[in-house]
Order: structure tokens, then C-alpha cells, then sequence
């Protein structure tokens, strides 16, 4: 018997290859309750709109811009001295999460030294943007990410996003709680879940080691999303995976949920 839950596409990673309406439209066909994006700017938030309404799909989340990706940034929101970017990012960012009807921003917090003016640098700029996400009834989200894949960003570990989210005290400000990032960082995943429920906006999976289709490796997400689902979570599941050849070849993982 499938556990008939619901999961939400992931379109940084699935179907990337196609235009973003086409990618929406290709998640509602495989049979996803929802869409995720990365960094949808460079397409029209009225053509994503458009494909949203016409799939009946809602968008549960996006990321703040980057950066001068060349350069090597993954966001500068706790970057001293770009203040004035993280903010015009955070700014955008909530503009087309209000033009698609997306409930949630996560935002990208950049590499640090993880010093103190790099902590208030973050929280300052958390601060504006919860205020900001607040007046649109909106989730601002921030993600631990692994030290392996992104060594030095400046929160690796759940703790220290759960620091970072009490300095700011913001009821609208939620942990994105990455499976894939957080087994390679110390798993017990169930345990940290259970505990910090009430902290957390957006439960994501991917296989753990090779970040692939959910259905090898480390963590048996048939077990652990039956788990989560019994604590009384309801937000269908981010798949933000990297398909190990297309996504279309790789998606019949989600037959084991039907």
C-alpha cells in the first residue's frame, strides 16, 4: 500500500532543462501537489502565474538571488557591508513570491567567517526581512547547507540556523530543514525534527551520499517521511534532488508513495 503522500517539485533541480512553465506543467503531469523554485528571475513571474493557475499547482517557495555567482557568492545576507544588496535582493525576491502567490522566501545568507559582525550583519538583515515578509503574510526560510558541497557558508549546521533564528525572534522566520544537508552533518533526523517542529517551514530530501532520486542510499525516506507525517506535518515533501540521468527517467521513485 502507498503512504499517498504529497510532494513538491523542486524545479532548480527537476526538468531545468525546459522552460520554467514547461517544468510547472511537467510536475503537475508527473503528479506533484506543488512547485519549489531556486532563482526564477530570469523568466516573467506572469508566465510562471500563468502556468501556476493553469496547473492548479501552488508555489511553495523561492531563493533570494545569489549574487556575483562567478565570483563564488551563495548570497550575501550576512556579508558585512552589503547591507544595501541583500536588502534590494530580499526586496525582489518578496515582490515575485507576491506576483506567483508564493507563501515562502528562503533567504541566502552567503560564506562568513561566522564572526560577530558577520552574526549581526545576518540577523540586522533577517530582521528587515521577516518585518517585510510579515506585511505580505509570508515565511521567510533559511537553510543549513553541508560543509562538504558548500564549505564555509555561514550556517552548516541546524544548530546554528536554530541560533541564528532566536536572535531574530520573528514568528514568521522558519528553519528549511534539507534532509540531504543535515544526515551529512550529524543525522538523527527524526529526533532533530520531532524537536524542533515548531521551527521549521519546509522538510526537503534528496539520497544521501550522491544527492540522486529518493530511493537509495543513507536514509530510507519511505520510513522516515511516514514518521514525519505521523508528528502531524502536512506540507508536502520538497524533492530537490539531482537526477542521476534525466528527471523523467529517474521519477518513478514516486510510485512507492501512490
Amino acid at each position: 500500500m502507498g503512504l499517498d503522500m504529497q510532494f513538491s517539485a523542486n524545479l532548480g533541480f527537476l526538468w531545468n532543462d525546459q522552460p520554467l512553465p514547461d517544468a510547472i506543467h511537467k510536475a503537475k503531469a508527473a503528479g506533484f501537489a506543488g512547485v519549489e523554485l531556486h532563482w526564477p528571475y530570469a523568466t516573467p513571474a506572469t508566465d510562471v502565474a500563468d502556468a501556476l493557475r493553469d496547473t492548479g499547482l501552488p508555489c511553495l517557495g523561492l531563493n533570494t538571488q545569489r549574487g556575483d555567482v562567478a565570483a563564488g557568492d551563495n548570497g550575501c545576507t550576512a556579508i558585512p557591508g552589503r547591507e544595501a544588496e541583500a536588502r534590494d535582493y530580499i526586496d525582489e525576491a518578496l515582490a515575485y513570491a507576491d506576483a506567483i502567490g508564493a507563501g515562502a522566501v528562503h533567504v541566502m545568507a552567503g560564506f562568513t567567517d561566522k564572526g560577530e559582525a558577520a552574526q549581526a550583519t545576518f540577523t540586522d538583515n533577517l530582521t528587515y526581512a521577516c518585518a517585510e515578509a510579515a506585511k505580505r503574510g509570508k515565511t521567510i526560510l533559511i537553510e543549513p547547507l553541508n560543509a562538504y558541497d558548500a564549505p564555509g557558508y555561514h550556517h552548516g549546521t541546524l544548530n546554528e540556523a536554530l541560533a541564528a533564528r532566536e536572535k531574530v525572534a520573528a514568528d514568521n522566520l522558519k528553519i528549511m530543514f534539507d534532509c540531504y544537508h543535515l544526515q551529512i552533518m550529524g543525522g538523527d533526523l527524526l529526533r532533530n525534527i520531532k524537536v524542533n517542529l515548531d521551527a521549521i517551514g519546509h522538510i526537503q530530501f534528496a539520497a544521501v551520499p550522491d544527492r540522486g532520486e529518493p530511493d537509495q542510499g543513507e536514509v530510507d525516506y519511505q520510513w522516515l517521511l511516514h514518521e514525519i507525517e505521523a508528528l502531524g506535518w502536512q506540507t508536502p515533501f520538497g524533492a530537490e534532488y539531482k537526477a542521476r540521468s534525466t528527471t523523467d527517467a529517474g521519477i518513478g521513485w514516486l510510485d512507492a508513495y501512490r
